[in-house]
């Protein structure tokens, strides 16, 4: 079946989902598990507020790494061997990238309910890895999302 699985994770709710739904199935599969976190570049905002963009970067930076270091020790306390990946850039461009160069067979990422205007303004992650993804994809639409509950722990 699959045998190399990208989960991509931010430490949301959804990505909470979709690590959980990811973590059972290379457990299923016996696959090696590489957990994928992106930073977004940095927008002008930070430099009208006034704070220096090597500042933002060093902040941002840190709390990534603190939750893709998270995610990966979830994913070793349930018995997988997991790597974690720190990219930047847009999500789904990374996510495809990181794909594309470890020889991936199933990507999983968590579904996030947007307006029809911030999908038009900031796009949409699934629909552009449904269009140009090099294999599987695993959508994942978590009750949680559904029913607003707050965000909490993988488990």
């Amino acid at each position: 079946m699959y045998q190399h699985l990208l989960l991509s994770y931010d430490g949301s709710r959804e990505g909470r989902a979709a690590l959980r739904r990811g973590a059972e199935m290379a457990i299923a599969c016996g696959a090696e598990t590489h957990l994928l976190a992106v930073m977004q570049p940095l927008s002008g905002l930070a430099l009208a507020d006034g704070i220096l963009p090597q500042d933002i970067f060093q902040i941002e930076e840190r709390e990534a790494r603190e939750i893709l270091e998270e995610g990966v020790h979830w994913l070793q306390e349930r018995g997988l061997q997991a790597t974690g990946h720190l990219a930047v850039g847009e999500p789904a461009e990374r996510i495809l990238f990181t794909a594309r160069e470890l020889g991936i067979d199933l990507i999983v990422v968590g579904h996030r309910n947007q307006s029809r205007l911030a999908r038009w303004w900031r796009g949409s992650v699934g629909a552009t890895l449904l269009d140009e993804a090099p294999c599987s994809i695993l959508i994942v639409v978590s009750p949680e999302n559904a029913a607003g509950a707050p965000a909490g722990k993988p488990d």
